[in-house]
C-alpha cells in the first residue's frame, strides 16, 4: 500500500510542478498558493499515515476540481479572477481545508 500511495504522490508531484511552469497559474496569487499549500497538507498526511488510499484520492479529485475551476476562470478572464470569481474559489478552498483536517484528524 506505501508502494502505491508513493506511486501516486510521484505523479501527483509531476502534475503540479508543470502546473507551476504555467504562467497563467501564477496570476491567481492568494488561490494558487492555497492551492499548493493544501497539496503538501494532504502528502505530510499520506507520509504520516494520517489519510488513507480513499481520502487520498478524494481529496486530490477535490483539489482538481479547484485548479480546473481557477483556470477555466483565469482563461475566461484573461489571466485574471473576478471578484465573485475569487469569492467562490476561496470558498471551496476553505472546504478542502476543512475536509483535510478532518481526514488527518480522525
Amino acid at each position: 500500500m506505501k508502494a502505491l500511495i508513493l506511486s501516486l504522490l510521484a505523479t501527483t508531484s509531476a502534475i503540479g510542478a508543470v502546473t507551476m511552469a504555467n504562467p497563467s497559474s501564477a496570476s491567481a496569487g492568494e488561490v494558487y498558493n492555497r492551492e499548493v499549500n493544501q497539496e503538501r497538507r494532504i502528502y505530510d498526511g499520506v507520509k504520516d499515515g494520517q489519510i488513507n488510499r480513499s481520502e487520498f484520492r478524494h481529496l486530490e479529485a477535490r483539489e482538481e476540481r479547484i485548479d480546473a475551476q481557477r483556470r477555466a476562470d483565469l482563461r475566461q478572464n484573461g489571466g485574471h479572477l473576478t471578484a465573485a470569481e475569487y469569492k467562490q474559489l476561496n470558498r471551496e478552498e476553505n472546504r478542502a481545508s476543512n475536509a483535510i483536517y478532518r481526514d488527518r484528524h480522525n
